[in-house]
């Protein structure tokens, strides 16, 4: 039986999982580390937290199986980052990764420069501060020495292939997160490439997210503990690859994830840009054609749980494991609503819908009478509602799911999943396939040593706990309280981006 390694560099921390052919767990481990934020709206990660955080989720997962044969590993990586390498392979200055704000005037720039309209025709989404586009641009200006020096931009797990192989390539799933990618050819476009000074020979060739990308070199399976050859698959982006292992591979099913930032996800057969650029319509991780969705429409907010980890460290300054369980165990006293109290999670601006890296986060209606429970519940419902603005976006352009499954850690709170539910007024399923992300990782992995098709594999290992259905009630409350928080951040936008001379 064949037995598969999914590893998905998360903003986080590392984590790895082992299965069989059938999708059974054999053996996960993880390794944590933080963001630096030198500057107000910076966010930053060095490239050897990644390989270091590596080295132990995969030692950890491997001592779980006792030392298990490996057949295949998949790759999956949060999206739009920006490794910086010089001729020697080594990173020329810290990864730019997607919370990074500070591109705001570059973002301006390349939209000014080829169009908005046809940047969304050609990349499928316009650009947003803390993508790779806009990254490049940024250190093209602001640190020409540093530029001068990069001879290879890598996505963050396209450089983890890169330690892992010796290999440089790149996927279209994860390349989409670019901005640099022609999302109907899923290949490097010309145009954005030649506007933005960026040389062909800097960026990787462009393979399926299932072919084979090289195998396990000597280094790095002397480092890991295993045997050199083992083959790599092209891998895939964080997102996408959570919907498939999610069972999402169909637009009568949305993909729902809440983690550090959330998205919702609809599978398409064809490409659909939306020509307002509201949201991102980018390459899937399945090859295209016979009725395969080959695309996705995806809206993404910002903030979701690091929210709820904002609160729980900088706030309430909660220690311990079960911290989460203690916020969650006091809001869920609380009602609908949370006394009055409304969250705007803007904490690192917002994408869909406002595309604004300066929205700001806001509490709204703060009384003597909340407490705990009432500042956790307006998160959990702000966060929520955000992504309800999103689904709002994918619904104007014709998508019409009659479930959502919900994964990430979000959906481990069956506080969160009830307010999902009655929030989205539809059946919520809650995944129980854990570390999704690397779960899809490892179906490539199948489909890239021709063993199974990775939308079976998706529709086959998909495991869902019990269905919460909507409170009816609830979801008309919920209703009125969207208004009032859609209102909240329309009244407040020309403040948001007046108090960003007095940040930090």
């Amino acid at each position: 039986m064949a037995v598969l390694l999914g590893i998905d560099i998360g903003t986080g921390s590392v984590k790895a999982l082992i299965v069989d052919e059938r999708g059974s767990t054999l053996g996960q481990g993880s390794s944590e580390y933080s963001q630096s934020r030198p500057h107000p709206g910076w966010a930053e990660q060095r490239p050897v937290q990644w390989w270091q955080a590596t080295l132990i989720a995969v030692r950890q997962a491997i001592a779980i199986t006792g030392g298990i044969r490996i057949d295949a590993i998949g790759l999956s990586g949060q999206m739009h980052g920006t490794v910086l390498l010089d001729a020697t392979g080594e990173p020329v200055r810290p990864a730019i990764i997607w919370a990074d704000t500070r591109s705001a005037d570059e973002a301006a720039e390349i939209t000014t420069l080829i169009g908005p309209a046809r940047l969304i025709d050609i990349a499928g989404s316009p650009v947003a501060t803390g993508f790779q586009a806009a990254s490049v641009k940024w250190v093209q200006k602001h640190e020409p020495d540093v530029w001068e020096r990069v001879q290879t931009i890598l996505l963050p797990k396209d450089y983890l292939r890169f330690k892992l192989t010796g290999e440089f390539f790149a996927e279209p799933s994860d390349a989409s997160s670019t901005l640099l990618l022609d999302v109907r050819t899923r290949d490097w476009s010309e145009t954005i490439l030649n506007t933005l000074s960026i040389q062909r020979s800097q960026l990787p060739p462009i393979i399926e997210s299932n072919a084979m990308a090289g195998r396990l070199g000597q280094a790095a399976a002397d480092a890991l503990g295993l045997p050199v050859g083992i083959p790599i698959a092209g891998g895939g982006a964080d997102a996408p690859l959570s919907a498939l292992a999610a069972g999402v591979v169909r637009p009568d099913k949305m993909a729902l994830t809440i983690s550090t930032g959330s998205q919702v996800i609809i599978p398409s057969a064809t490409l659909l840009p939306d020509p307002d650029g509201r949201i991102h319509s980018w390459c899937n991780c399945l090859r295209p054609g016979e009725g395969r969705s080959g695309w996705y429409q995806m809206g993404a907010t910002m903030v979701s749980g690091l929210a709820l980890r904002w609160l729980r460290d900088s706030v309430f300054r909660i220690p311990g494991k079960d911290a989460y369980s203690q916020m969650t165990l006091e809001a869920d006293g609380v009602p609908v609503g949370a006394g009055g109290l409304v969250f705007l999670p803007y904490l690192n601006g917002e994408r869909t819908p406002h595309m604004n890296p300066h929205a700001r986060g806001m509490f709204l209606g703060l009384t003597p009478d909340h407490g705990q429970g009432h500042f956790v519940r307006a998160v959990m419902e702000g966060g929520t509602l955000a992504l309800y603005d999103a689904f709002d976006v994918l619904k104007s352009l014709g998508a019409a799911p009659d479930s959502i499954v919900l994964s990430g850690g979000g959906a481990q709170s069956s506080l969160w999943r009830q307010i999902v539910a009655d929030v989205f007024g539809m059946a919520v399923k809650p995944l129980l396939t854990v570390e999704q992300s690397a779960l899809g990782a490892a179906m490539l992995a199948s489909s890239a040593i021709g063993l199974f098709d990775p939308q079976d594999l998706a529709e086959r290992w998909a495991t869902y706990g019990e269905t919460v259905e909507p409170n009816r009630d609830a979801h008309e409350d919920y209703g009125v309280l969207l208004e009032i928080f859609r209102n909240a951040y329309r009244k407040h936008v020309d403040d948001f981006k007046a108090l960003t001379q007095f940040a930090f």
